[in-house]
């Protein structure tokens, strides 16, 4: 009998071990991205009180007589299944629509989170709101907005996004030119033309206007082109234009180039611009030319920043500018149920769950990343009430074991009597 007891005892340990579990998950149904867990059982050992025998030639083969020991707890598992999104519209809530983990860094080691609540720091750092630790990814270039993602992430690889803090300006390297020149000019009295200006900036973001003039050409079907700076600006460059008889459309003479020299005084070397012309046609109509488009940008400061869906954060300037600041990095694992709780959201790499692989969201089987939603936790209510039920009734009936086992106990001390 005191088999029996000891065996109820165990048990009882084992539930309360399960009901332990099943508070926590409880505690934590409105914790962001949480995981649940699960508790299960393995029996423990058997006593065997007769082998088993095989059979002969007269008798038939007998089973062993066992008789169990009790329960032991055969592990904790984690539900890393994916929990739904809710939105915040905070640009700083980041969720995870599939596998994958966000790693933050304390500046010696880095974890490893489902939790995508970060904000801004004074510094412009983007941290995990609950620890204060530094999200981990690519930084680009500032001046070219490029990001190398084949460089390592380490615990230094932070991400900043200093809104009033950088400033931006882009050169112009290219002019987009749309419009009609008059086919009816020709053999017209006297030498038409039309001109254009358009405001161009120069590395420093300094501001220049050119003008295009396009002349009719001795030859039908012909444009000569000159551009002219103004302010001291020297342009050198122009070119002809060749159009198609037959449907008015452009022939040859684009794209050109032209180089502006601004003044000395401005400390701004020349450089070259290429002038594309291709929109410009000659029809029988009125005849106008205009710039459509240039790409350059006068300086401005980081306002906003967006996230798109594969993690690459691009900053919003106050002139119109948009340029990559950095990319978010993920991490997935082999084993992602061998990571380990380290609390306050984190987790740590184990010996089982194997290396974190790091790469950009949307490859190698990582997922998306969505910006002003949270991952809510997978705890299923219905279910842990059921857990809590079916684990009550364990406990209940493992304590009568006990009680049972005493008193016939009692009864055999009584025989004496």
């Amino acid at each position: 009998m005191l088999q029996a007891l000891l065996a109820g005892v165990a048990s009882i340990k084992a539930q309360q071990t399960r009901m332990n579990v099943i508070g926590n998950n409880l505690a934590n149904v409105n914790t962001t991205a949480y995981k649940g867990s699960r508790v299960t059982f393995q029996d423990m050992i058997a006593q065997t009180l007769r082998g088993a025998g095989r059979p002969s030639a007269d008798l038939g083969g007998t089973n062993a007589i066992q008789f169990g020991l009790g329960v032991l707890i055969a592990g904790t598992d984690v539900n890393n299944e994916q929990g739904s999104l809710a939105a915040t519209n905070r640009p700083t809530d980041f969720s995870i629509q599939g596998n994958g983990f966000f790693m933050v860094s304390n500046g010696d080691r880095i974890g490893y989170t489902r939790d995508g609540a970060f904000d801004l720091d004074a510094n412009g750092d983007l941290v995990h709101r609950a620890t204060g630790e530094r999200m981990t990814g690519w930084s680009a270039d500032p001046a070219t907005g490029l990001i190398d993602t084949n460089q390592p992430v380490g615990p230094n690889s932070r991400l900043t996004v200093p809104i009033g803090a950088r400033t931006a300006v882009q050169q112009t390297t290219s002019i987009t030119w749309a419009g009609n020149l008059d086919s009816r000019i020709f053999g017209q009295a006297g030498i038409q033309s039309t001109s254009a200006i358009v405001r161009v900036y120069d590395s420093l973001g300094g501001q220049h206007d050119l003008s295009l003039t396009l002349t009719e050409s001795a030859t039908p079907n012909e444009w000569n082109f000159t551009v002219a700076g103004t302010n001291g600006d020297i342009v050198t460059g122009g070119g002809t234009l060749v159009f198609d008889p037959t449907n008015g459309q452009l022939l040859t003479g684009s794209p050109a180039s032209i180089t502006l020299t601004p003044p000395v005084t401005s400390g701004v070397p020349g450089f070259p611009i290429s002038l594309d012309l291709g929109s410009v046609s000659q029809l029988a109509t009125e005849m106008q030319v205009n710039a459509s488009s240039q790409n350059g940008f006068a300086p401005g400061s980081l306002s906003s920043f967006s996230v798109s869906t594969d993690g690459i954060i691009t900053g919003l300037y106050t002139n119109g500018l948009t340029r990559p600041l950095g990319q978010v990095s993920l991490a997935i694992f082999p084993n992602a149920n061998g990571l380990e709780r380290v609390g306050s959201n984190l987790w740590r790499n184990t010996d089982n769950s194997g290396v974190a692989v790091v790469g950009t969201p949307r490859s190698g089987g990582r997922g998306s990343i969505n910006s002003g939603f949270l991952e809510q936790s997978n705890i299923d209510i219905g279910n842990e009430f059921t857990e809590l039920i079916v684990t009550q009734r364990g406990f209940q009936a493992n304590t009568k074991v006990v009680t049972t086992v005493d008193e016939m106990l009692q009864d055999l001390i009584n025989m004496k009597r």
